[in-house]
């Protein structure tokens, strides 16, 4: 199996201190993410970081010039007490096909819904993705997402820290990878306490985060 699974689209690393989180990838590995922009109404923002080709580091965290939103953060970031990488997205060639196909396989992605978010530059970007909601619990059944129209973050210029390794541990590793397989995608996963770990290269060497 590919250390890299197959469409990966973004990795989330998700935080309650983004600026924080931000300055320590960059000492970690010398790569300073930037800002990515504020998703309008769920009160989070984010910053990037390229990881080679069309797949990026997503570091997602409060936005605190946003009012207060009606529910809970996306992803749980508001019960965070420390960075933690939480989930995955894949960007298959066509998000309604991939999402009929795995259905067929016996795994339900979740409703397609829209979302957008404006770019330090006023840009917005306009995507579609599953409901995040329908998702395996331990998070590492990734979502899927199609960009549309929008220009790929990836594809902004970046700066780049070279993936190496996306891995796993669940305590029931067949659990998952039936719904991995149904997204004709895949992870390194080992029996163990719930995590989601990825390996970037440095100048100094392999650098990892959880």
């Amino acid at each position: 199996m590919s250390a890299v699974p197959p469409f990966l689209d973004h990795l989330v690393l998700a935080t309650p201190d983004l600026a924080a989180t931000a300055a320590d990838f960059a000492r970690r590995t010398g790569v300073t993410p930037v800002p990515g922009g504020a998703h309008p109404g769920l009160g989070t923002r984010n910053h990037l970081v390229g990881l080679g080709g069309r797949s990026y580091l997503e570091i997602l965290g409060p936005d605190p010039e946003q009012p207060e939103p009606a529910g809970p953060l996306p992803f749980g970031v508001d019960r965070l007490t420390e960075p933690r990488t939480l989930t995955w997205a894949i960007s298959p060639p066509d998000l309604d096909a991939a999402i009929t196909t795995a259905r067929e396989r016996g795994y339900d992605p979740g409703p397609v819904h829209p979302m957008s978010r404006r770019t330090p530059d006023g840009t917005v970007l306009r995507w579609r993705l599953t409901d995040g909601g329908h998702a395996h619990p331990s998070g590492l059944v990734p979502f899927l997402i199609d960009w549309g129209e929008s220009r790929h973050p990836a594809t902004t210029g970046l700066p780049v820290t070279p993936l190496l390794e996306v891995s796993a541990a669940v305590p029931d590793p067949e659990e998952v990878r039936g719904p991995l397989a149904a997204l004709d995608t895949g992870l390194v996963l080992t029996a163990g306490p719930v995590a989601l770990s990825f390996t970037v290269d440095t100048p100094d060497g392999p650098v990892t985060f959880a």
